[in-house]
């Protein structure tokens, strides 16, 4: 005989429906979620710690190198010089093409720009388009191995070396020379400072140049008349010694009747210049091509003499052509009505890399 149910038991599921639990369905829907939201970070968002910082990001357009150095205190010595290589190398390259604008390097108040304090960027630039306007024929070349650099701070001290020539027509001077430049960029990577702290090998002489007297090419100066070198009236000479009409005079190739040679002629000059000439290492490294226009006398003995650079190209080239032609044999002199005489030169010398 069957025993009755317990009532007791029929009030926990009076329907008799059996529960199902539910966790297992609760942890999918958490699960997705988190896959939903790992998706859309993943695909949409690029900086996700952005997210969870406090700190405002801010975007920059910048069209310049002054960016390299943002923040130098953080980046190592080799990060360092090699941004430094290519900020100076950009700065430079900018003003060849004639590009200049302060905000793009340097800090809003200068303190030093070539010995002006206290600029703003105006200021700075109405300086830096004066400054240039005031020489002709710029041309600068920095000397990437001289580059060194310390800290100090945030800051950064830099020091290099540049070859410069220029002519001053305000002064009628060609000039050129060695110049040491320090240069103080911020944590920022704009110029605080830049100084010219030392100056080695400086030359200046009067700009006066002649004709090339090979190739037919031009220096591009103009030569002034001397009156008292023209050639003068055979007629004037029936009273005077012919010794003593030309003695101390300075003649050009204009105005002689016999061009000075070198002896053996220009092949021979070739074959001389072939074998003594070497090629500065320096304007090697640097790529440094062109011409040298070297100016001298030619005395009545065909020893050179006066030699000096009408112009020139930098990275030793100048140095070089000097002591070639220095060091050249005796020419035979120029001739007036048989007569030898000093002979005013100009010869250009061509540096040129193999390709």
């Amino acid at each position: 005989m069957e025993s009755p149910s317990n009532p007791q038991n029929d009030n926990s599921n009076p329907e008799g429906i059996e529960k199902k639990d539910k966790s297992l369905l609760y942890m999918g829907v958490i699960l997705g979620a988190i896959i939903l939201v790992m998706g859309y970070l993943t695909f949409f968002v690029e900086d996700i710690s952005a997210l969870f910082s406090q700190k405002e990001t801010v975007i920059t357009v910048v069209d310049d190198k002054s960016d390299l150095l943002n923040q130098n205190s953080s980046m190592s010595d080799s990060e360092v010089k090699s941004s430094l290589i290519k900020f100076v190398d950009a700065f430079y390259n900018d003003q060849r093409k004639g590009y200049f604008d302060p905000p793009s390097y340097f800090a809003t108040i200068t303190q030093t720009y070539y010995n002006f304090h206290n600029l703003t960027f105006k200021r700075l630039g109405e300086i830096h388009r004066k400054r240039f306007n005031e020489l002709r024929n710029f041309n600068l070349n920095w000397i990437v191995s001289s580059l060194d650099f310390k800290r100090n701070g945030d800051q950064l001290i830099v020091n290099y070396w540049t070859q410069v020539s220029y002519l001053k027509p305000s002064i009628n001077k060609q000039e050129s020379a060695d110049v040491k430049n320090e240069m103080i960029i911020d944590e920022e990577g704009k110029i605080i400072s830049l100084r010219e702290v030392e100056i080695k090998n400086l030359t200046s002489y009067d700009f006066i140049t002649e004709p090339d007297t090979l190739g037919g090419e031009e220096t591009g100066f103009v030569e002034p008349i001397d009156e008292e070198s023209l050639t003068p009236d055979p007629s004037t000479l029936t009273n005077q010694p012919v010794e003593e009409k030309y003695e101390g005079k300075l003649y050009d190739l204009g105005t002689v009747e016999i061009s000075p040679e070198f002896p053996g002629g220009q092949k021979a000059l070739a074959m001389y210049l072939a074998s003594n000439l070497k090629y500065p290492i320096l304007a090697r490294d640097n790529n440094i091509q062109g011409k040298v226009y070297v100016g001298f006398v030619i005395e009545k003995s065909g020893d050179l003499t006066d030699l000096k650079i009408i112009k020139g190209i930098g990275g030793g080239c100048d140095e070089e052509a000097l002591r070639v032609l220095r060091s050249c044999p005796f020419w035979k002199p120029g001739t007036v009505a048989g007569k030898a005489v000093r002979t005013a030169f100009t010869f250009p010398i061509t540096f040129q890399l193999a390709d």
